[in-house]
């Protein structure tokens, strides 16, 4: 989930350069066919695979390190792409879907946790936060009385983004550093609230800090454990996990992430962190192949009763994250050039920014690419997006 700032996005680490900021933000199965090279062999040549010429045109154009794709089309078919290296040192091959930091994505799966607990009747979306924390949100224009739980999971409650803490500008100093959730928080506490409750939409990693908080004090259990169990274990996500305290490295094989200080810099690798920093807004590990499972089954109904799917795909305009997006529980909508929506959230970690999700009619795409690109580079990996779902 971390990011460089761009006008598209909220930032979800501090602002003030690449490391530093943190970026806010799919069970299909059939016969597997890869793409691995970094350019069509000169058979494929007269007919091009659009994805894997996006992909190449990412990595030969924009200057990223690798870019990785998963697509499902209608009949159940994935076809797994790469392009580029895995390693800038020893020039290793990218993993076919290999494990990423899935960022934002992790808003999903505790968004979806959240709703399991309103079919549960344990939780209320509509009820204040206080109900459940008495006293924990209290601050300039920051009241915990008038703030909803539907609010946190859809960003309309105002609160600022915890990532914008001074904690946070010397990103080096805290990369490997244990955070606890309510030490995050009080960065937010430390500022003025954005606007009055539910007066308008705006992206920040603070409401899924506050709901997970409020998972963990409803269940009376930790809320990787709660992802895990009601999530990952359930629907077999088998290369997607929380990571657990402490934990600074993937566990499966996986790309690089790199970053750049200045657009013109080195790139620097960033692929092992403590990423506690992000937690119910950004811990996820996963893969692309993954993630278009979770995406699919949410969507498919397996991980939630119709009444608290509805709820998460009532959406409000989200025009900072693209035009047309617009957000709802933990889920975005996104419009297709092709017609009609994909439904997903996407992600952002230094070195790894995700992109994609699911049709109604059954198509998955998700891509990552090894570094946080900006403007036109990032633009087109949403393009690529597009183009795997339209094709």
């Amino acid at each position: 989930m971390y990011a460089r700032i761009s006008p598209r996005f909220r930032p979800t680490l501090p602002r003030g350069g690449r490391r530093r900021a943190l970026l806010a933000v799919t069970v299909l199965t059939g016969a597997v066919m890869t793409t691995g090279a970094l350019f069509p062999s000169t058979a494929s040549a007269a007919r091009p695979d659009t994805v894997q010429s996006s992909l190449n045109a990412l990595v030969t154009d924009d200057r990223i390190p690798a870019a990785l794709a998963s697509v499902t089309d209608r009949q159940g078919r994935t076809h797994n792409y790469t392009a580029g290296v895995a390693d800038l040192k020893t020039g290793a091959k990218v993993p076919k879907d290999g494990q990423v930091r899935a960022g934002s994505n992790t808003k999903a799966f505790t968004a979806v946790v959240a709703l399991q607990l309103v079919a549960e009747k344990k939780l209320a979306l509509d009820s204040p936060v206080d109900t459940y924390l008495p006293g924990l949100l209290r601050g300039e224009g920051i009241d915990g009385h008038h703030i909803t739980v539907r609010q946190l999971l859809q960003h309309t409650s105002g609160l600022p983004e915890y990532m914008e803490s001074p904690v946070f500008a010397d990103f080096p100093a805290v990369r490997y550093r244990y955070f606890e959730p309510r030490d995050l928080l009080d960065g937010a506490l430390a500022q003025k609230a954005h606007f009055a409750p539910g007066a308008k939409w705006e992206y920040s990693n603070t409401n899924y800090l506050v709901a997970g908080l409020i998972i963990q004090k409803v269940t009376g259990r930790p809320l990787g454990e709660e992802i895990n169990r009601r999530i990952i274990d359930r629907i077999g996500l088998r290369h997607t996990y929380f990571p657990a305290p402490g934990e600074t490295t993937l566990h499966e094989p996986h790309p690089k992430g790199y970053e750049r200080e200045t657009d013109d810099g080195p790139l620097i690798d960033y692929t092992t962190m403590d990423m506690s920093m992000a937690w119910a807004a950004g811990e996820v590990v996963s893969t692309n192949g993954d993630l278009n499972r979770f995406y699919a089954a949410l969507l498919g109904g397996r991980l939630l009763p119709p009444a608290q799917l509805a709820q998460m795909r009532t959406t409000v305009p989200a025009e900072e994250r693209g035009p047309g997006v617009r957000y709802g529980l933990g889920l975005t909508s996104t419009p297709l050039s092709c017609g009609g929506v994909y439904w997903g959230h996407g992600g952002t970690a230094l070195g790894y920014r995700t992109r994609g999700g699911v049709t109604e009619d059954g198509r998955a795409a998700a891509i990552t690419v090894t570094t946080t690109p900006t403007g036109a580079a990032s633009r087109r990996v949403e393009a690529a997006v597009d183009t795997a779902l339209c094709r």
